[in-house]
């Protein structure tokens, strides 16, 4: 059963900056800028009572309070989406639960978003929520770009039973071990036939994460981590730490925004979408 009273805001940090797409927020070939789009699909969400853009760009401010968004200002100097959201915790004091939707991925859907708050509510144990996808190609596979989970089955202490060890399994859920941009587990002897493993043995990461509020409380505390430095995934951070992560499985992940050709792709689905 989920809570009811877990209170929710997705923050999507957002800065003008931008090296790969230059400006990539506020391109608006489609009529509106892509940040709106993001915070048009993250109004969907059933489970979060507020959304809010954490910025370093008075630029993007000024667009969200033209589309009628809330935005908080943070400093240039922030090194993560996460920090950002760190900084501006104060803003939303009265939330235990905060979503971290980056502002380039306008085709999450909200169901997707409330998948993650509902997960972290059903798994107490848990101080981070994500997302995964199964991975089916090879090419995938091999690409550094898919960041890969690595997954076990997400169990919770069994407080009926006394010395239980293992725990009791939550449906659906997966707690996950690592992150990598390589293509993990290795298989002794890989054949793409494993590809099509039910469930599935490779999994690709979605950048969705719901955050306890008080583990973004100690995160500036959090020890450095040289496998987040070797791997460049902030989360293993989270992991070394002794914190936590499960991860909810969806059926396909969303086509995030970091290039123009990206960017051209996704302006030509939003004009077949329109007609």
């Amino acid at each position: 059963m989920i809570p009811t009273a877990t209170r929710a805001v997705i923050v999507i940090p957002a800065r003008l900056s931008s090296q790969r797409l230059p400006r990539k927020m506020l391109l608006a070939e489609t009529g509106l800028p892509l940040l709106q789009h993001t915070w048009i699909a993250a109004q969907q969400s059933r489970r979060a009572s507020r959304i809010v853009v954490a910025t370093d760009s008075a630029e993007i401010a000024a667009a969200v309070r033209a589309f009628g968004g809330e935005s908080v200002m943070t400093s240039p100097e922030a090194t993560s989406g996460t920090a950002r959201i760190v900084e501006a915790l104060d803003h939303f004091s009265d939330a235990d639960t905060i979503i971290n939707l980056q502002g380039d991925e306008p085709e999450l859907s909200a169901t997707a978003i409330d998948a993650a708050i509902d997960l972290l509510a059903c798994c107490p144990t848990a101080g981070v929520a994500t997302l995964v996808t199964p991975l089916r190609c090879t090419a995938d596979l091999l690409d550094p770009a898919a960041v890969k989970a690595v997954l076990t089955p997400w169990r919770e202490p069994d407080k009926d039973t006394a010395g239980a060890t293992l725990g009791v399994a939550v449906p659906g859920a997966w707690r996950a071990i690592y992150f990598s941009r390589a293509a993990v587990p290795a298989a002794r002897d890989y054949t793409d036939s494993l590809l099509a493993s039910v469930p599935a043995l490779y999994w690709q990461h979605v950048g969705l994460y719901a955050y306890r509020r008080s583990v973004l409380q100690a995160w500036n505390d959090l020890p450095h981590s040289r496998l987040a430095t070797l791997e460049s995934l902030e989360q293993l951070r989270v992991i070394e730490a002794g914190v936590p992560i499960v991860a909810g499985v969806i059926d396909h992940a969303a086509k995030g925004i970091d290039t123009p050709k990206d960017y051209a792709a996704f302006v030509a689905r939003q004009s077949l979408t329109s007609h």
